[in-house]
């Protein structure tokens, strides 16, 4: 087992380049910037719909109010998705541009979308009362149009480069204001995304019949079928959790792919819900609740596990900690406190957890009546209960529930007692090396002498000269000055950094500090990043150090990283995670 985490840990570094790769960032981040379309709308679809559940009857018109709200965010995602797809790509592209060359993350937004639409919709008219109307297909504003989007936000941002770079704009006298001078600027680049995606429109509406839109899904479809199939969904979950096992954010490499898979199946089980029908289709967005199960690596039974079934101090004092983060999917604390990544004892159960649960929930779709994923619920959501309201409240979900929860515990405790052995092991050898006394006398003394152990063990280890090691403020002559200090702590969905903003704003309270701190997920964080002085990323996020430095150190901020288990021991000391951000303002 350690030879092939060896193994493991020499590939991270393709690992995490891929998961840096421009265009999957662009994808990630400019989806989880619709995300709270998807979200907000699913709750006026709840509204519409629930209610009938249970044999209550709301006003027609209460009804169709909440579905027009339903269409005019979830119908349209698709053309917001080109903008915000644009908007982060353009982020990327411009530290690639030369000096001087930057370009207008605004406008990118604006052709993307119009670029979109060209791809996706088709026009034609009608007669309305006598009356000749031009109308638009709106099939494929929303979530059917997402890979239109995506190819309508590359070209037109590869196109814009394409301009800037070679000084192709329009430019005015120096005298013309500069909001002004910029509108003239992207005429051109603007025209051509716009022109280059009409051009393929025409061809494809010519050759094949179809709009660019439908083009792909008929390409696609032998694709999305597999995905579909036991050994599709088993690939999708086993590579989402090996590659957060070696560290790297699994989410963000496997679902950018699959996403307009996900959430196409889920609105049509939606549709065929609303019908009386049997919604079939099992992969979609909410599988994830099933997969990660409490989050990557199915991990929402382990604390429980480590609390009643293990002897060692170090995992039950983990289980306790992360019992409530992990059952609304923030697993942190369990994957770097335990530790669970590049952990050799939980390979096997991380990785094959997840992949029993997504092939159980097929079965019970397929074959025992239990309906496919059709609402959409907050990812934070916990897990039982999202299954049940996202399968219409069906009882047979509980059931599902228990059976998973049931296989998670086989998978993993066998692995989890192999690994406790062996930490009960260490902590016997570190209790008989201390001399530790069954009366308890020598160990209160060992706790007091062991931060010095500790720290003398860590500095031993670091590569730096003991010079270069961050020293502790002792008096108030020393510190750092932190007056007025705003910190933002990013991670992948703001789960995991809310953890640590919230420690860093009692660790102020608690110190009488003026520190403000707030929690955001990468990718949405450009617009705002300017208005903090320091930004910490969280470790799950980690990889993406390089592109935030170039950002961070052009707008004169402080940009910290910890590693996994130094990020979790902060979360849990908010005096010590202010002490740490002092040693680290240098």
């Amino acid at each position: 087992m350690d030879a092939i985490v060896k193994m493991l840990e020499k590939h991270q570094p393709f690992f995490e380049k891929i998961s840096r790769n421009i265009y999957l960032q662009a994808i990630k981040d400019g989806f989880l910037g619709c995300m709270p379309i998807v979200l907000t709308s699913s709750i006026f679809l709840l509204i519409a719909t629930l209610p009938g559940v249970v044999g209550i009857t709301l006003p027609q018109p209460l009804i169709d109010w909440c579905n027009k709200l339903y269409n005019f965010t979830m119908g349209v995602m698709g053309i917001m998705v080109a903008g915000t797809t644009a908007k982060n790509f353009t982020a990327s592209m411009n530290r690639r541009m030369p000096a001087g060359k930057v370009l207008n993350d605004g406008s990118t937004m604006v052709a993307a979308q119009c670029s979109m639409l060209l791809l996706a919709v088709t026009q034609f008219t009608t007669k309305f009362n006598g009356s000749e109307l031009s109308v638009f297909d709106c099939t494929s504003m929303g979530t059917r149009g997402l890979f239109s989007a995506y190819i309508a936000a590359f070209i037109t941002v590869w196109v814009y480069k394409f301009c800037v770079s070679r000084d192709l704009t329009i430019k005015l006298p120096k005298e013309v204001p500069g909001a002004i001078a910029q509108n003239f600027r992207d005429i051109i680049p603007f025209g051509g995304a716009v022109i280059i995606c009409g051009i393929i429109d025409v061809v494809v509406r010519n050759l094949m019949g179809v709009p660019f839109s439908e083009l792909l899904i008929k390409l696609l479809s032998p694709l999305f079928t597999a995905a579909e199939t036991y050994p599709g969904l088993i690939l999708i979950q086993a590579a989402t959790a090996f590659f957060w096992f070696i560290g790297v954010h699994g989410p963000s490499i496997v679902q950018p792919g699959i996403d307009p898979i996900r959430l196409a199946n889920q609105a049509e089980n939606l549709q065929v819900l609303l019908a009386g029908g049997h919604p079939a289709h099992s992969l979609t967005f909410n599988m994830s609740l099933v997969g990660e199960f409490g989050g990557t690596g199915a991990t929402f039974i382990v604390p429980l596990l480590l609390i009643l079934f293990m002897k060692s101090k170090q995992l039950k004092a983990v289980g306790k900690a992360s019992i409530v983060p992990v059952a609304f999917a923030v697993n942190e604390p369990l994957l770097f406190g335990a530790p669970m990544i590049l952990n050799p004892y939980m390979l096997i159960p991380f990785v094959a957890a997840g992949c029993v649960n997504v092939s159980v929930a097929k079965f019970f779709i397929d074959n025992v009546g239990m309906n496919g994923f059709s609402f959409v619920v907050p990812w934070a959501t916990p897990a039982p209960i999202g299954i049940f309201i996202t399968t219409n409240f069906q009882l047979i979900a509980l059931v599902f529930v228990a059976i998973i929860i049931l296989l998670d515990a086989i998978i993993y405790l066998p692995f989890l007692k192999a690994y406790d052995k062996l930490l009960c092991d260490q902590e016997a050898e570190r209790a008989a090396e201390l001399g530790l006394e069954s009366n308890g006398a020598a160990a209160i003394a060992a706790d007091a002498s062991a931060p010095a152990v500790e720290q003398t063990t860590v500095a031993a280890a670091d590569s730096k000269p003991v010079a270069d090691q961050p020293k502790p403020a002792t008096d108030a002559s020393t510190k750092k000055d932190v007056d007025g200090l705003k910190v933002l702590v990013l991670c992948a969905g703001a789960g995991t950094s809310a953890m640590l903003a919230n420690a860093i704003k009692e660790g102020a309270a608690q110190t009488g500090e003026n520190i403000a701190s707030s929690a955001g997920a990468y990718g949405q964080h450009t617009a705002i990043m300017d208005q903090y002085d320091v930004i910490v990323l969280a470790p799950q996020v980690r990889s993406y150090y390089n592109d935030m430095k170039a950002d961070t150190d052009r707008l004169g901020i402080k940009l910290l990283a910890p590693r996994g288990k130094e990020y979790i021991d902060l979360t849990r000391d908010p005096a010590g995670a202010i002490k740490w951000l002092r040693e680290n303002l240098d």
